[in-house]
């Protein structure tokens, strides 16, 4: 039975870390870390679950469960589901968030921080529209540039990501224990970490990606199921390591400049912030434009991989150089809304994606212990999106006019327990998982 050797896991890992580590895998912690201030081991904990072991979980279900991709697995729920659930996970880890992001992370740690009179309107309009015009030349001629691109600039950028951290850490602005936790983090530091991971789409990306590893693998010529996985886990493993590693040493950096700085807008804000203090207008310059071209090689592998998914779910629709153009469009549009507006309607849509998204990823990786049962997974999630569509709303902006359209389905929250959290489906779920089991065991029975 063939067994990848050190080396060849190595391999699957990097590119694992690779398709994982993007603009939000650090904006994220750094506005966690000066938010939660003395409590980000705590709040980090809840980051380290969402952020990095549901990814990792992700990756694995995909390889246990023998699936050819996220819709099929989304499917074993039922068929119209699993269409309307890839294609949401897809246009938010695209299009509708994710993409868009890519290109308002390097705005703000870059042109914004180094044109501070600039029209920021005008600025972003420009920046964008030169970032997305090189995102779709890229897409429609993908080849050795992007890939010389990533294996040269993520290691620069992680090369000065170290740098920058170890110079914080040995020349604090200030003690994590005397930076006051702000928010939510002064409230419920766990919960609100955990929530934040949501933020990262890492587990959603686990999903849509997960395949990509697992065909790695098996080109290496790895064949035997159990084996499969083994490899799987064992990359995600390493991978996970690193990125947690990432995470909390950007999260306490983040905490330790609250000595001198107050929380920041944005995570990227706050990274800008930290750079050109240690290192003047130089360490800013080049951090903007390591972000930029990094922000930029994602960009290109999300319009990719979110042209190739659509073109091989609608096959008789249009080709792969019409949705890269589409997609390329749209996300131009989102962008000029802004890095906080972004964010700010991106967490009700991961408050309605994640619930879901855990409970496919937990019942594949438990499935044996109930047959795979499609009552299962079907009592289970369709108690579960209810309850996502109750925290999607609860999630809207405040202010809105979505938030005071839906204002009084919102006040149902206070009937599910933990709503005010951002967890009221979890019992939803529970309970929907009592009831397949139930009538599994007694299908079974009657049999």
């Amino acid at each position: 039975m063939k067994k990848l050797s050190a080396r060849e896991l190595l391999a699957v890992a990097s590119m694992l870390f690779g398709m994982f580590f993007g603009a939000g895998n650090l904006i994220f912690p750094a506005s966690m870390g000066q938010q939660a201030g003395r409590a980000v081991w705590l709040a980090g904990a809840g980051l380290l679950i969402t952020g990095v072991g549901l990814p990792l979980l992700g990756v694995a279900a995909l390889g246990v469960s023998r699936a050819n991709g996220l819709l099929e697995l989304s499917s074993r729920v039922g068929r119209r589901y699993g269409l309307f659930f890839t294609c949401l996970l897809y246009l938010t880890i695209g299009p509708f968030f994710a993409i868009p992001r890519c290109a308002t992370v390097s705005y703000t740690v870059g042109v914004q921080q180094l044109l501070p009179g600039a029209d920021p309107r005008i600025a972003l309009a420009l920046f964008s529209l030169l970032f997305f015009g090189a995102v779709l030349f890229f897409s429609l001629r993908p080849g050795e540039l992007l890939t010389w691109i990533g294996k040269v600039l993520n290691p620069l950028f992680l090369c000065f990501l170290a740098v920058l951290v170890v110079r914080a850490l040995t020349a604090p602005l200030g003690e994590v224990s005397a930076a006051a936790p702000v928010g939510a983090y002064a409230v419920n530091a766990f919960g609100t970490g955990f929530l934040e991971g949501y933020n990262t789409m890492d587990a959603l990306a686990g999903l849509a990606f997960g395949i990509v590893v697992v065909d790695a693998i098996r080109r290496l010529g790895v064949t035997e199921p159990a084996e499969i996985a083994r490899s799987t886990v064992g990359a995600g493993v390493f991978s996970a390591l690193l990125m947690a590693l990432i995470y909390l040493l950007v999260a306490v950096m983040a905490a330790q400049s609250r000595g001198l700085f107050e929380p920041a807008a944005n995570g990227g804000e706050a990274l800008a912030q930290i750079a050109r203090h240690y290192f003047g207008g130089a360490g800013a310059l080049f951090l903007a434009l390591t972000v930029t071209v990094a922000c930029l090689k994602t960009a290109v592998g999300l319009v990719t991989s979110c042209g190739e998914t659509f073109v091989q779910m609608f096959p008789r629709g249009p080709g792969y150089p019409v949705w890269a153009v589409g997609f390329c469009a749209f996300s131009f549009v989102i962008a000029n809304f802004g890095l906080n507006a972004i964010i700010a309607w991106a967490a009700p849509v991961l408050m309605f994606l994640y619930p879901p998204a855990i409970v496919l990823i937990l019942l594949t990786l438990c499935g044996g212990l109930f047959g795979h049962s499609r009552r299962v997974l079907g009592w289970t999630v369709g108690c579960t999106v209810p309850a996502a569509v109750l925290d999607l709303i609860c999630a809207l902006p405040k202010g809105s006019a979505a938030a005071r359209l839906l204002a009084p389905v919102a006040g149902l929250a206070r009937w599910l327990p933990l709503a005010d959290s951002g967890f009221g489906w979890v019992l939803p779920a529970l309970a929907g998982l009592a009831v397949g089991l139930v009538l599994t065991r007694r299908a079974g029975a009657r049999g």
